[in-house]
């Protein structure tokens, strides 16, 4: 038995079954995304047929205009039972989607700190919803695209698509990797580390870059790791206010930490001490898993945080992009 929101068993040109999917769209639940991502499928599937039947002869005695019509209705309501037995396309689309939800989630979990950066903010709370306007945008697009009949060619659908998936992704995470990706990939080289991997602690220690350490007088230390500055560092120096964890108890205090010139020469710091300390060497080892990096970094002592290898490999697994 079909339920409320499920589109598959009805025509395509359905306008109540349509309507009972933005109505689901507007508390942002996944079953609405699921029939969404169905409708898309379904119109691809549709644009496939139509173009094999624009490229097959139709002018025999039987062919007219009402038989056009019946049979672009039978390809749209075919196209309705192979997406809902599905060939791929929605299962991409809800994973594209699925990530705003986790996007948020890792958002909130970064924002919490590390256990070297500055003091730690309130975290936003994480939702587990998805996002109701995206999820209106693309069953907008799934209506407009199947009450158009026979005459749409189901390029507005597949755009609109192509922009849900584009929109799955915070746009800071997508500023973030922008503007350090290139820095990462020159450090994975030097290390075997995937770059990934580098951006997701650098977004955990920085807080997605809004909680850079700044010097006294609020220069940019660059420093994006939160490495401090042992009796062995010669370069600049920042101080800061951190958390610190002393037997599972949070603790503020004032701490120096290394500046850099720019962001490429703290990502290059960064790789020389996993490199040459002789602590990390396992870390290196499993540099090929996310969680498996991340336990390692804190087993190695690289912070404090009794929570940072769940932090990081959120961030890694749910948030990046790549």
């Amino acid at each position: 038995m079909n339920t409320q929101n499920d589109l598959s068993g009805k025509l395509a040109l359905d306008v109540q079954g349509m309507g009972a999917l933005r109505q689901s769209a507007k508390a942002g639940s996944p079953e609405a995304l699921k029939s969404a991502a169905t409708q898309f499928e379904a119109m691809f599937v549709n644009m496939m047929m139509k173009s094999m039947r624009d490229a097959t002869p139709q002018d025999g005695m039987l062919d007219s205009q009402q038989s056009k019509m019946f049979t672009t209705m039978l390809d749209q309501q075919t196209s309705q039972s192979i997406a809902k037995k599905g060939i791929g396309l929605a299962d991409v689309l809800i994973r594209q989607l699925s990530q705003q939800a986790a996007n948020t989630q890792a958002l909130a979990i970064g924002n919490e700190g590390a256990a070297t950066d500055g003091a730690t903010p309130a975290a936003p709370a994480a939702s587990s919803r998805f996002d109701p306007a995206l999820l209106q945008r693309a069953i907008a697009a799934a209506g407009g695209a199947g009450a158009a009949g026979a005459s749409t060619s189901g390029t507005s659908a597949t755009d609109a698509a192509s922009d849900a998936a584009k929109g799955s992704t915070a746009p800071h995470v997508r500023n973030f990797q922008a503007k350090l990706g290139a820095h990462a990939e020159e450090a994975s080289r030097a290390t075997g580390i995937p770059a990934k991997f580098m951006l997701g602690q650098a977004a955990l220690e920085s807080g997605w870059g809004k909680r850079e350490i700044k010097g006294r007088d609020g220069s940019n230390s660059h420093n994006l790791f939160g490495i401090k500055a042992g009796p062995d560092w010669k370069g600049k120096v920042a101080e800061a206010v951190t958390t610190e964890y002393v037997n599972g108890k949070a603790q503020t205090r004032v701490e120096r930490f290394r500046a850099y010139d720019s962001y490429g020469d703290s990502f290059k710091d960064y790789a020389k001490l996993l490199a040459s300390n002789p602590r990390y060497e396992k870390v290196l080892a499993s540099a090929g898993d996310a969680s498996s990096f991340a336990h390692g970094l804190q087993r190695a002592g690289y912070a404090t945080d009794p929570h940072y290898a769940r932090k990081l490999t959120n961030i890694i697994k749910h948030s990046l992009v790549g």
